[in-house]
């Protein structure tokens, strides 16, 4: 199986149903900005560990290799822009 923006995307979704989602990378490399109220009061750790949760099996599998995050509330990614 080939992983693809729209996959990543999807598992994302799945278990982050508000999350707006920008990925940057090709074949099993990736970079993703994950921007969700569910990360309010969240540690940084537990953001990562968050958004990891959703493709974990990815990356156990092989299929995904690297996935970089960068997690924000729609606060904290607002103060960036």
């Amino acid at each position: 199986m080939s992983i693809n923006d729209a996959m990543i995307k999807e598992r994302i979704k799945s278990q982050i149903p508000d999350a707006k989602i920008f990925l940057e990378g090709e074949a099993c490399n990736y970079k993703a900005i994950v921007i969700s109220q569910i990360f309010e009061n969240m540690t940084a750790v537990k953001k990562h560990q968050t958004v990891y949760a959703t493709v974990n099996d990815l990356i156990a599998s092989g299929e995904l290799h690297a996935l970089t995050i960068k997690a924000y509330t729609p606060e904290q990614w607002q103060a960036q822009q």
